[in-house]
């Protein structure tokens, strides 16, 4: 491949064709023409408005787009025999041309289609049309597409731990090395394997990681619920409650207690902030009490959040979140 392996960009784009073309020249930068974005008709482009991701990890490009206006796309003979795509929908319905009949075959929210797309020539848009768009190697994926093509829910525990992992991705990618670079591109294809193949385990040693990930995300938005669980958490995910406490003992670490740390570190900020008193933090990060944030403040941090306080909270460093 020409060009950088592996990069990401994001950005608001409206305007005309002259703006459009700078979106094009963006995409061809980032990619080194390895996945060429297709022609889009006169009317997408006279007008447009979109939110646009993108991301590319060596040989695996995605892109998560949101878009004000329609889309469609021109017919082309260009095949993409050496990829394979996966359209997940979230908002809106994505129609794909075929070749075969010149007909379109449309996905519609909640829904994703993984193909491969070597005969794939156009595909439209409606207004507020929000997806995630995957292409792949097809080298790695075609065997497991019968009939080329797999459909499902995006609800799916699976899908959804694909899509936790590539919003990781694109958020770290500028902060990772090689090594972490081929770890990502790695779990983005087991992950995509495991959308195509029925015999999905979030056990399995490769996507135990990202289950973790996502289970953690969520926990961290959750925080502040009253009813925070390794069940609730379990059920959102689409997994047992084993399978993910599986998955935090293979890192070491119990969801529990990495959700008693991270009410901790909230509280800690919360203290330095200096605006509420101890109970009411202790109500808001969802502790039994103020007592009961300040035995497990001093276990962890060494010192009661009032000696904290008096200590100068904005100077103090505490020894188990010292920077290596």
């Amino acid at each position: 491949m020409s060009g950088t392996t592996a990069g990401a960009w994001q950005l608001e784009a409206r305007g005309d064709r002259r703006q459009f073309a700078a979106v094009e020249q963006r995409w061809s930068a980032l990619t080194g023409g390895s996945f060429p974005m297709p022609a889009f008709t006169a009317a997408s482009t006279a007008r447009f408005h979109l939110h646009f991701h993108a991301t590319r990890v060596r040989d695996v490009a995605f892109t998560a787009t949101e878009t004000a206006t329609p889309v469609r796309t021109a017919p082309s003979a260009v095949r993409y025999e050496d990829h394979v795509r996966l359209w997940l929908v979230h908002r809106g319905s994505w129609a794909l041309g075929d070749t075969r009949d010149n007909t379109e075959l449309t996905i519609p929210a909640g829904r994703f289609a993984l193909r491969n797309v070597g005969r794939l020539v156009h595909y439209a848009t409606p207004p507020h049309t929000t997806a995630q768009v995957f292409v792949l190697p097809a080298a790695t994926l075609s065997p497991l597409i019968r009939d080329s093509m797999v459909t499902g829910e995006i609800s799916a525990a699976e899908v959804r731990l694909l899509a936790a992992h590539a919003r990781t991705v694109h958020e770290t990618l500028p902060e990772l090395g090689p090594v972490g670079i081929e770890a990502a591109r790695s779990t983005l294809l087991e992950l995509v394997r495991a959308v195509a193949a029925p015999t999905f385990s979030a056990t399995d040693s490769t996507l135990a990681p990202v289950l973790v990930q996502a289970a953690r995300a969520l926990a961290d938005r959750l925080l502040t619920e009253p009813g925070l669980s390794s069940a609730v958490l379990a059920r959102e995910l689409g997994v047992s409650v084993r399978t993910l406490q599986r998955a935090f003992a293979a890192e070491g670490q119990s969801l529990t207690t990495h959700i008693r740390d991270r009410r901790l570190h909230e509280a800690r900020a919360a203290l330095a902030d200096g605006r509420l008193s101890v109970s009411e933090i202790a109500a808001h990060w969802q502790f039994a009490d103020g007592s009961h944030l300040s035995r497990l403040f001093k276990r962890r941090y060494g010192m009661s959040p009032t000696e904290f306080i008096r200590a100068g909270a904005g100077r103090f460093e505490p020894r188990a979140e010292r920077a290596a």
